[in-house]
This record gives structure tokens, sequence and C-alpha cells, in this order.
């Protein structure tokens, strides 16, 4: 039997297409209906109730989907600049994430910031075996051990703030919808794989907690964790957390593009147009 998950396309942009598609369909059995009358109206004269329901259905569809499609670009057009700024602040804690689990693995290349540095550290991300090997190194070490327990405390915080400022916002509109769950994945990862150190490796403000709480989702659906699973997984996250930051970027400059932003400079030859009289 097929495991049931999320409902994801393979584009963020899938949704728009699967509606154009739609309505260019509906158009075509239109266009197709009116040639078949013009070539042989006997048979739609003959039979009038399923000329009706044809006509009726084929109306309908195209409507539908002309209604939904304006709608949705209008909605996506009214909230524009708002979901680009809420893109970058998901874009902004994605790349906080790999980046820093690069760093607590000391495979953060030598760079001051520049495109090619961004680069070099993506590279670095994917580099499975290579990030897998300091990974293990990381927790075979007590105290890097402890160090990465700390960063994923804070990691999930920080994402949690800006799931709670902007995760309503964008979930009202299905255009972004799609986009706010899949960083959701992400801190749910770091979520319960942290929680497995908080069971195992109680921090000194955690063993005030009773017991019971620390117990793990993650060892209570699979049992003990083996540290070859929780190195794979958090390699995962990285790589995961890095592939959002670049998607998510892009989609933010489709939603608005640069071409925009430079009209609304003070001294950009169309910002003129903006000026009132």
């Amino acid at each position: 039997m097929m495991s049931r998950g999320p409902r994801r396309t393979d584009s963020l942009r899938r949704r728009a297409i699967t509606t154009r598609i739609l309505g260019g369909i509906s158009l075509l059995l239109l266009l197709g209906a009116i040639v078949w009358d013009l070539l042989d109206d006997a048979f739609w004269a003959n039979h009038a109730l399923l000329t009706n329901l044809v006509a009726s259905g084929i109306v309908v569809a195209v409507t539908l989907a002309l209604l939904n499609e304006v709608r949705e670009r209008r909605q996506r057009q009214r909230w524009a600049v708002v979901a680009q700024y809420a893109l970058f602040e998901f874009v902004s804690a994605a790349r906080l994430v790999w980046s820093s689990l690069l760093e607590i693995t000391q495979l953060m290349p030598d760079g001051n910031g520049s495109i090619e540095f961004l680069k070099a550290g993506s590279d670095a991300v994917h580099d499975t075996q290579r990030l897998s090997g300091a990974m293990d190194e990381v927790l075979d070490s007590a105290d890097r051990r402890q160090l990465l327990h700390r960063l994923m405390m804070r990691l999930l915080g920080h994402g949690q703030e800006v799931l709670c400022r902007w995760a309503a916002v964008m979930v009202s509109s299905g255009s972004y919808a799609e986009t706010v769950d899949r960083h959701v994945e992400l801190y749910s990862r770091l979520y319960w794989w942290g929680s497995v150190l908080d069971e195992s490796e109680p921090l000194d403000d955690q063993l005030r907690r009773p017991k019971l709480s620390r117990v793990s989702p993650a060892t209570q659906n699979a049992g003990p964790v083996e540290d070859a699973w929780l190195c794979e997984n958090l390699v995962a996250i990285a790589q995961l957390a890095e592939s959002l930051d670049r998607a998510s970027f892009a989609e933010a400059f489709r939603i608005v593009p640069r071409s925009w932003w430079a009209t609304q400079l003070p001294n950009h030859p169309s910002s003129a147009d903006n000026v009132p009289s």
C-alpha cells in the first residue's frame, strides 16, 4: 500500500500552469464543437438534449477556468511585494540552517560573502560523502555534539519566529501555500532530530523538565536512533535547506522582478510616471 504524504507539485509554478492547461483544453473543445457544427449541423439538430448538455458543460468549464485564472492572478499581484518580502525572510532562514551546519562541520569555504563564496558553500553542502564524513566527526565528539544540539535549538527557534510572522499570510493564498509547506518540512525535521538529542543528551536547562516530556517523537516512532541514521538526516536537512534557499530566491524575483524595483528608483526614467502632478 502506498504511503500517504503531502500532495505537492514538482514546481512552484505548476498550480498556475495546470489552470491554464485546463482552460486551453476547454477552449479547444469549444472550438471543436463550433467546427463540427459548421461541418455537420444535422447531428446537433437531431440530438437537442445532448447539444444543450455539451454546450452548457463547455461554457461552464471555460468560464470557471477563466475566472479562476483571473482571481489567482489578481490575488498574486495584490500581495506580490508582501509575498516577496516574506520569501526573502524564508530564504535567509533556510540559508542560516545550511550554512550553520556547514560551519559546525568546518567545511565552510574561505570567502568574504561574494556570489562565488555562496556558490562554493552550496557545492560543499551537496558533496554528500564529504559532508557525511564531517558530520560523523561532529557526532563522535562530545563537545561538538553539544554545540550541534544547541545550534539546532537556535535554528529551530529562529525558523519558528519566521513561520509565525508569515505562515498565516502566505497560506491564505493558494499560490504560496505550498512554498510555506516546504519550509515547514525543514523545521519539522529540525524539531524531529533535535528532540533525539533532547532525549539522549539533555542540556542543563532541559534537565529541569519532566523526564517523560523529553521522550523524542523519533525514538517513540522508531526506537533508539543510531548516530549513522542521525548523521544521514542531518545531511538531508542541510541539503533541503540549500535547495529551499535557491528555489525560494528564484520564486521571489519571479513574483516581483528586478526590473520593477528599478522603476521605483527616484532617478529612473520611468519613475516620473509614478509621481503625482
